[in-house]
């Protein structure tokens, strides 16, 4: 296995891990990544495991994961809203229903793909 390959899984942990805590710290650090394009794959995987993560825990926190939408939603450069809403849409499960409910709430792929 190159290097490349081996710094994806923890790039993806990593934020996984800021996602699900999103103190000021994290939101610095994931506002950083969000600036460079080419951390996009990196970002959605993070967000993609975490959604998973949180659809398989004991215990929903559906409040915080519509504060991470909307939080997702407000910071986000314009091309990576589709791809946030994407993530949301991946599935039925209530963890992406309350992430997707934040996320549009917060208006960013409105403003993304304004109305002509």
């Amino acid at each position: 296995m190159n290097a490349g390959h081996a710094a994806v899984p923890q790039g993806r942990e990593t934020i996984t891990e800021r996602l699900s805590t999103l103190s000021e710290d994290d939101r610095s650090f994931l506002a950083m990544l969000m600036e460079n394009p080419l951390q996009d794959e990196n970002l959605v995987a993070g967000l993609e495991l975490h959604l998973h993560r949180a659809a398989e825990a004991r215990f929903l926190n559906s409040l915080k994961l519509e504060k991470l939408g909307e939080w997702l939603g407000n910071a986000a450069p314009a091309r990576l809203q589709m791809r946030l809403m994407e993530a949301a849409r991946s599935s039925q499960h209530a963890a992406h229903q309350a992430f997707r409910a934040g996320l549009t709430r917060s208006g960013g792929l409105a403003r993304a793909y304004p109305e002509a």
